[in-house]
């Protein structure tokens, strides 16, 4: 199919808004400094009654969701051969290479002895082949290069136009081996997220007799992945939306129109699920119980069941703040989902209970924005994004 190239966006890079993320991310890096000078236990809200925080919560299991634009958009693509969404493919590959490298990040300031993690893959005979959470390392960890090698068509086009001559040799070279190789790295990259984004959500049902009853269920595995595909949607129109608005780039309004009625109906699948299951399982009275927990949860309902509705619509196809208004309920409603998950649903007991430091706020806030750098950084220098605006585009 035809589609407008993708270009380097290209003009300046230090704007104001990316000196204040460079402040952030600075200031996420002193947090870090004593992090590990100090220890897990002088940073951190954690304790032996909760062993993560929002380090795991926020930057891993939601930050790996977030990132599966490009595992929502290949299964669009390349398994059901809708090719006129490939102008997508790129920037979400992007979004999820960067959201799983800080993910994977994540996880070394989360542990406490970081220096043994390169054990995991290379200790092959100590695996617990049991353990939902090797099978999330093993994934995340593979998942980070394979994101990468997806993406770097667009690092080696940029070699060839314009690198230096060591860069356009080995652009030349390694070119078509890639062509070569790329239908076998796409298949695994729709493998790895499928396992790990089901995992994620058989983790918390090992601690069953300490969650609570409206998030609890044996289908946690399948609505995780579906969770992280509407996410992963979500964060394309997202994502596109912010770029066009403040890069200048093509506003694909129209393309995205056209994805909505599917992020309507998995939007709808994972609402039926859940509901489901809370019937059959006699656990749906525990939503009218007056509390905290019927309040978030409902919240939770109402921030996907609302833009499943708008999506469904005739405005979805042909306004772009609609569709952008539709994914950020989509990605509150489903980032509080797995938040809730994993800390507000979890109780380990009384006496036990989790705020995060201040530490733990900053660093999560300068891995955001230390990722976001990067982003602007590689939009401005490589062929991701596609750069003419259309006219018809609102």
């Amino acid at each position: 199919m035809s589609h407008a190239p993708a270009t380097p966006v290209g003009g300046k890079l230090t704007t104001p808004f990316f000196n204040f993320m460079a402040l952030v991310a600075l200031a996420g890096a002193a947090a870090l400094v004593v992090r590990f000078a100090q220890g897990l236990g002088a940073a951190t809200g954690m304790t032996d009654g909760y062993a993560w925080g929002i380090w795991i919560a926020l930057d891993v299991v939601v930050g790996t969701a977030l990132g599966c634009g490009g595992y929502a958009m290949a299964l669009l693509v390349y398994l059901a051969n809708r090719g006129k969404y490939h102008p997508l493919v790129r920037p979400a590959m992007l979004t999820g290479a960067l959201g799983y490298t800080f993910a994977a990040t994540s996880i070394i300031v989360d542990v406490g002895r970081y220096w043994g993690i390169w054990k995991i893959p290379t200790y092959v005979a100590w695996w617990n082949f049991d353990s939902a959470l090797l099978e999330v390392a093993l994934c995340v960890m593979t998942y980070v290069m394979v994101l990468w090698i997806e993406f770097s068509p667009s690092i080696l086009e940029r070699w060839r136009a314009s690198g230096t001559p060591g860069q356009r040799s080995f652009a030349e070279s390694a070119g078509p081996r890639l062509d070569r190789a790329l239908p076998w790295i796409i298949a695994l990259g729709l493998l790895l997220p499928t396992m790990h984004q089901s995992s994620l959500g058989t983790v918390m049902m090992l601690p069953f007799s300490k969650m609570h009853a409206l998030w609890f269920s044996p289908l946690l595995p399948l609505l995780f992945l579906v969770n992280c595909l509407f996410l992963g949607y979500a964060m394309v129109v997202a994502e596109s939306t912010l770029s066009s608005t403040g890069l200048g780039t093509r506003r694909e309004t129209r393309l995205l129109g056209a994805l909505a009625p599917t992020m309507a109906w998995v939007l709808i699948l994972f609402v039926v699920l859940r509901f489901g299951d809370l019937a059959l399982r006699g656990s749906l009275p525990a939503a009218f119980v007056a509390g905290k927990y019927a309040a978030w949860f409902w919240l939770e309902t109402l921030l996907l069941l609302a833009p499943a509705v708008v999506l469904l619509g005739r405005n979805a196809r042909e306004r772009a703040s609609t569709q952008f208004g539709a994914a950020l309920s989509m990605l509150a409603g489903g980032i509080l989902y797995r938040f809730d998950t994993y800390i507000l649903a979890y109780d380990p007991g009384s006496g036990w209970s989790y705020f995060p430091s201040a530490l733990e706020i900053l660093i999560t806030a300068g891995f955001v924005a230390a990722e976001v750098m990067i982003y602007l950084w590689i939009v401005r220098r490589f062929p991701v994004l596609s750069s003419a605006t259309p006219a018809e585009s609102r």
